[in-house]
Protein backbone atom coordinates (compact mmCIF):
# COMPACT_ATOMS: atom_id res chain seq x y z
CA UNK A 1 0.00 0.00 0.00
CA UNK A 2 1.30 3.46 -0.87
CA UNK A 3 1.17 6.47 1.43
CA UNK A 4 -1.41 7.99 -0.91
CA UNK A 5 -3.65 4.95 -0.63
CA UNK A 6 -3.21 4.89 3.13
CA UNK A 7 -4.15 8.58 3.50
CA UNK A 8 -7.19 8.19 1.26
CA UNK A 9 -8.28 5.20 3.31
CA UNK A 10 -7.75 6.99 6.63
CA UNK A 11 -8.85 10.52 5.72
CA UNK A 12 -11.41 9.68 3.07
CA UNK A 13 -11.82 11.71 -0.07
CA UNK A 14 -14.41 14.49 -0.19
CA UNK A 15 -15.11 16.43 -3.36
CA UNK A 16 -17.09 19.18 -1.64
CA UNK A 17 -15.94 21.33 1.29
CA UNK A 18 -16.94 20.16 4.74
CA UNK A 19 -16.16 21.14 8.32
CA UNK A 20 -13.91 18.60 10.04
CA UNK A 21 -13.94 17.55 13.69
CA UNK A 22 -11.70 20.54 14.57
CA UNK A 23 -14.00 23.08 12.92
CA UNK A 24 -11.75 23.57 9.87
CA UNK A 25 -13.15 23.83 6.36
CA UNK A 26 -11.63 20.87 4.56
CA UNK A 27 -11.73 19.32 1.09
CA UNK A 28 -10.16 16.46 -0.84
CA UNK A 29 -8.03 14.20 1.29
CA UNK A 30 -7.88 16.23 4.49
CA UNK A 31 -6.82 19.55 2.90
CA UNK A 32 -7.30 22.24 5.56
CA UNK A 33 -8.65 25.20 3.62
CA UNK A 34 -9.10 27.32 6.74
CA UNK A 35 -5.41 27.44 7.63
CA UNK A 36 -3.64 26.27 4.46
CA UNK A 37 -5.87 27.32 1.57
CA UNK A 38 -4.57 26.32 -1.85
CA UNK A 39 -1.41 27.27 -3.71
CA UNK A 40 -1.33 29.52 -6.75
CA UNK A 41 -0.40 26.48 -8.85
CA UNK A 42 -3.49 24.66 -7.57
CA UNK A 43 -5.67 27.72 -8.23
CA UNK A 44 -4.41 27.89 -11.84
CA UNK A 45 -5.00 24.15 -12.25
CA UNK A 46 -8.58 24.56 -11.01
CA UNK A 47 -9.03 27.52 -13.35
CA UNK A 48 -7.83 25.48 -16.33
CA UNK A 49 -10.28 22.72 -15.42
CA UNK A 50 -13.12 25.23 -15.05
CA UNK A 51 -12.30 26.92 -18.37
CA UNK A 52 -12.33 23.48 -20.01
CA UNK A 53 -15.72 22.69 -18.49
CA UNK A 54 -17.16 26.06 -19.58
CA UNK A 55 -15.80 25.56 -23.10
CA UNK A 56 -17.28 22.06 -23.37
CA UNK A 57 -20.66 23.36 -22.16
CA UNK A 58 -20.55 26.08 -24.79
CA UNK A 59 -19.60 23.63 -27.55
CA UNK A 60 -22.50 21.33 -26.64
CA UNK A 61 -25.20 23.98 -26.12
CA UNK A 62 -24.16 26.40 -28.88
CA UNK A 63 -22.03 24.50 -31.43
CA UNK A 64 -22.11 27.44 -33.86
CA UNK A 65 -19.77 29.34 -31.51
CA UNK A 66 -16.85 27.21 -32.77
CA UNK A 67 -16.80 29.42 -35.90
CA UNK A 68 -16.22 32.62 -33.90
CA UNK A 69 -12.85 34.32 -33.91
CA UNK A 70 -10.78 33.75 -30.73
CA UNK A 71 -11.52 37.15 -29.17
CA UNK A 72 -15.29 36.84 -29.50
CA UNK A 73 -15.30 33.18 -28.53
CA UNK A 74 -13.39 34.15 -25.38
CA UNK A 75 -16.26 36.51 -24.45
CA UNK A 76 -18.75 33.65 -24.55
CA UNK A 77 -16.33 31.41 -22.67
CA UNK A 78 -15.85 34.09 -19.99
CA UNK A 79 -19.59 34.62 -19.65
CA UNK A 80 -20.16 30.86 -19.41
CA UNK A 81 -17.41 30.62 -16.80
CA UNK A 82 -19.03 33.44 -14.83
CA UNK A 83 -22.70 32.45 -14.94
CA UNK A 84 -22.85 28.95 -16.35
CA UNK A 85 -24.24 27.87 -19.70
CA UNK A 86 -27.81 28.28 -18.44
CA UNK A 87 -27.14 31.89 -17.55
CA UNK A 88 -25.54 32.60 -20.91
CA UNK A 89 -28.41 30.93 -22.79
CA UNK A 90 -30.76 33.38 -21.09
CA UNK A 91 -29.15 36.16 -23.18
CA UNK A 92 -31.25 35.27 -26.22
CA UNK A 93 -31.05 38.64 -28.00
CA UNK A 94 -27.32 38.88 -27.33
CA UNK A 95 -26.74 35.38 -28.71
CA UNK A 96 -28.89 36.08 -31.77
CA UNK A 97 -26.81 39.21 -32.47
CA UNK A 98 -23.56 37.25 -32.03
CA UNK A 99 -24.76 34.49 -34.34
CA UNK A 100 -25.74 37.12 -36.94
CA UNK A 101 -22.39 38.90 -36.58
CA UNK A 102 -24.12 42.11 -35.47
CA UNK A 103 -21.40 43.14 -33.05
CA UNK A 104 -22.76 46.55 -32.07
CA UNK A 105 -26.14 45.00 -31.20
CA UNK A 106 -24.39 42.22 -29.28
CA UNK A 107 -22.52 44.88 -27.30
CA UNK A 108 -25.76 46.75 -26.59
CA UNK A 109 -27.54 43.59 -25.45
CA UNK A 110 -24.67 42.72 -23.10
CA UNK A 111 -24.69 46.14 -21.51
CA UNK A 112 -28.49 46.28 -21.19
CA UNK A 113 -28.65 43.57 -18.54
CA UNK A 114 -28.66 43.06 -14.79
CA UNK A 115 -25.49 40.98 -15.31
CA UNK A 116 -23.65 44.03 -16.69
CA UNK A 117 -24.61 46.00 -13.58
CA UNK A 118 -23.46 43.16 -11.34
CA UNK A 119 -20.04 42.67 -12.92
CA UNK A 120 -19.35 46.33 -13.72
CA UNK A 121 -16.01 46.91 -15.44
CA UNK A 122 -15.86 43.30 -16.63
CA UNK A 123 -18.99 43.83 -18.72
CA UNK A 124 -17.53 47.02 -20.18
CA UNK A 125 -14.34 45.21 -21.23
CA UNK A 126 -16.21 42.22 -22.66
CA UNK A 127 -18.58 44.54 -24.55
CA UNK A 128 -15.60 46.17 -26.27
CA UNK A 129 -14.18 42.72 -26.97
CA UNK A 130 -17.38 41.38 -28.51
CA UNK A 131 -17.63 44.44 -30.74
CA UNK A 132 -13.97 44.51 -31.86
CA UNK A 133 -12.86 40.91 -31.50
CA UNK A 134 -9.76 42.16 -29.66
CA UNK A 135 -9.05 40.64 -26.25
CA UNK A 136 -9.16 43.38 -23.65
Amino acid sequence: MTLEQQLIRDEGIRLFPYVDTHGKTTIGVGRDLTDDGISQTEAIMLLANDIGAATRSLEIALPWTAALDPGRLAVLQAMTFNMGIGGLCGFRLFLAAVQAGNWSEARNQMLDSAWAEQVGARAQRLAIQIETGVIQ
